[in-house]
């Protein structure tokens, strides 16, 4: 679970897939080639990114409805723009999240690639 929360490599659990901290909001998308550590190629194949925005769509749409809920809960009923605006904002700064957990799930879920100890420094 830690591996997956700080965005290490599948393979080793040491190398950082991304470039910078999720901090650096202007440079959030910047991903390491291949894994520092092992040398894992992280693009296991051309595009193979594209289906991280099924998991990022998923993210998405739970916390569209989640906000849309607590919306009409704690409000009773509030005006179109008001769900727009909340949404809209909301969905603009947790893009940089969804964006990376959305690739760094797929690749462990999906990429095929398993720990392997001899990778790891903590063999």
């Amino acid at each position: 679970m830690k591996v997956l929360l700080e965005g290490k490599c599948p393979r080793c659990h040491e190398g950082d897939m991304f470039v910078h901290p999720l901090k650096k909001l202007h440079k959030f998308s910047d991903m390491h080639e291949k894994c520092e550590n092992c040398g894992l190629r992280f693009e296991v194949e051309p595009g193979f990114f594209f289906g991280a925005m099924y998991i990022s769509y998923a993210v998405s749409v739970a916390i569209f409805i989640g906000v849309s809920l607590a919306l009409n809960i704690f409000m009773t009923d509030p005006p179109l723009w008001l769900y727009l605006l909340v949404i809209g904002s909301l969905a603009l700064l947790l893009l940089p999240f969804t964006f990376r957990y959305s690739r760094i799930l797929f690749l462990h879920w999906f990429g095929g690639v398993k720990f392997q100890k001899e990778f790891s420094g903590k063999a």
